[in-house]
């Protein structure tokens, strides 16, 4: 099957076909592939027509849902820029990435704009239009309520456009270890190549159904369980976030037969009641996050099916290595596979040289799927691609003798909490800006569920005592939950290397060794 270079093309499924199930009571709404591409065009001139047209960046703050995916395809049709958002962000956090993309509009759930949400507040602080999205199910369509046309004010509509293979479709921020996170622009180039290489990973076929429980404003929920599934022709069901107790019935009764996710939902999965009889899985993917090699035989046992532990990251547009299907290859714990259509090297970075299998270096990918370099970001540009044009990933690692990449460890300092990448320096400055805190050095401890956890090293200044909750709280007030540190330490001085800089893995071994000595008291 050949490949389409944009997203309106890529929408291969036939037109009878079943496209999405959004599970819901009474009764589910169930899309046809005729359905979503009526619905998407639909949408596509309700933003044209308030003056969305090439490069305007279309903000979507909604959580998994049908109007989050008519709404993302509209706006690649019409030569926009999607700009999802986590819906559970802090007004602060919402303001930072409407201002860092220069939002045209903002799109929020029904309800949002009256009860003055986050989102809602953040848009127009920036004067970006707001507009609620939600399916009208009286008039059997994804509504666009426009609250304010803020800087659309007195723009002409647009014409209806058709995408360019090298239009950027999407923008996602990666957390870095600079105090600003960076912005990665994906063409529409970029987004099918990745579609067309996980098809190829997993043969999809029009009769796979996935359970798409990844967040949709991740490029792992994005890429794997919505837009690969549509280039196949196959289809998803969408629950607006995972649920343990809903996800068999629902995984059961919609009759899916594989899924994705992060190795934290493998595990939540494995401690609740396992249906009986099974459902037939035909595989379990597992990504952005290490899996343990005993989640994955305990996978593998409980669900009888074969589980396939994949390697992505934002700036490759998801997935770069897989471990293939029992029936290609054999499955190797503890490697994240082999490349999927991507060239992957293990480089000496001194002489920009590839290094033989076993030996250890930065793992450093080329391949059309990979983004072309940050947005206004030129510093960031020249240290992450090599003279001969990889880029380079930040993690270190080695190719065992059959090819399979190991990860061995992450050069970059992000805390990995179960996929979700934490920038330590975002949260040190959260914690330098109270008023009690004289130094804060964040990182990653580990931690059985997610991988890793968040844990912040504190100087107090002097005179002030420290409260762990009132830190906590702090955090919660500015940042997105999961941001927030598990375990807070107090230390009367930061401890440096001999030259005064503060190393994080010189902190939080510190740390760690003055946790477990106390712990022997």
């Amino acid at each position: 099957m050949p490949c389409p270079f944009d997203l309106q093309a890529a929408i291969q499924g036939a037109d009878n076909d079943v496209a999405v199930i959004i599970p819901s009571k009474p009764q589910a709404l169930t899309v046809t592939y005729a359905d979503l591409k009526r619905e998407t065009a639909s949408f596509q001139k309700k933003l044209a027509d308030i003056g969305i047209t090439k490069s305007s960046p279309v903000s979507i703050a909604t959580v998994n849902s049908y109007e989050f995916i008519v709404s993302f395809l509209a706006a690649s049709w019409q030569r926009g820029i999607a700009a999802p958002l986590n819906p559970a962000y802090k007004q602060e956090e919402f303001e930072f990435y409407i201002e860092d993309v220069k939002s045209a509009i903002v799109l929020v759930p029904k309800g949002a704009y009256a009860a003055g949400a986050p989102a809602v507040k953040a848009a127009q602080k920036f004067n970006a239009a707001i507009a609620e999205s939600y399916w009208d199910s009286s008039k059997k369509e994804v509504a666009l309520d426009v609250k304010e046309l803020g800087q659309l004010k007195g723009k002409p509509a647009q014409p209806l456009l058709k995408p360019d293979a090298d239009d950027i479709a999407l923008v996602l921020h990666t957390s870095g270890t600079t105090s600003r996170p960076k912005v990665v622009p994906l063409t529409h180039r970029n987004l099918t190549r990745t579609m067309k290489n996980i098809r190829n990973t997993y043969q999809l076929t029009p009769s796979d159904r996935t359970m798409l429980v990844m967040p949709l404003f991740h490029v792992h929920g994005l890429l794997c369980g919505l837009l690969a599934p549509l280039l196949t022709g196959g289809s998803m069901v969408v629950p607006t976030k995972f649920s343990a107790t809903d996800f068999w019935p629902d995984f059961i009764s919609h009759g899916a037969n594989w899924y994705t996710a992060v190795p934290t939902i493998h595990q939540i999965l494995l401690k609740h009641p396992v249906p009986n009889p099974l459902p037939k899985i035909r595989f379990i993917r597992s990504c952005s996050s290490p899996l343990s090699p005993t989640v994955f035989h305990n996978l593998e046992k409980t669900f009888q099916a074969p589980v396939l532990e994949a390697y992505a990251m934002t700036e490759a547009a998801h997935q770069m290595t897989s471990n293939p299907l029992p029936s290609v290859g054999k499955r190797k714990p503890g490697t994240v596979g082999l490349g999927q259509g991507v060239e992957v090297a293990i480089l000496d970075l001194d002489q920009d040289k590839v290094l033989p299998d076993g030996a250890e270096g930065e793992i450093c990918i080329r391949g059309e799927n990979v983004t072309k370099g940050y947005l206004n970001n030129e510093a960031a540009n020249a240290s992450s691609f090599t003279p001969s044009g990889y880029f380079r990933t930040g993690d270190q690692g080695k190719k065992d003798e059959d090819g399979y990449v190991v990860i061995t460890g992450r050069i970059k300092e992000l805390i990995n909490k179960g996929g979700e990448k934490i920038s330590p320096i975002e949260l040190d400055n959260v914690l330098t800006r109270h008023p009690a805190v004289s130094e804060a050095v964040s990182f990653a401890v580990p931690d059985d569920m997610y991988g890793q956890e968040v844990a912040v090293a504190i100087v107090l200044k002097p005179g002030q005592k420290g409260d762990a909750e009132e830190f906590r709280k702090w955090v919660g007030d500015k940042l997105a939950k999961f941001k927030v540190p598990k375990k807070i330490y107090f230390t009367d001085v930061m401890p440096k290397t001999a030259t005064g800089k503060i190393q994080r893995r010189i902190v939080a071994e510190e740390m760690l060794k003055k946790e477990s000595r106390t712990s022997k008291l």
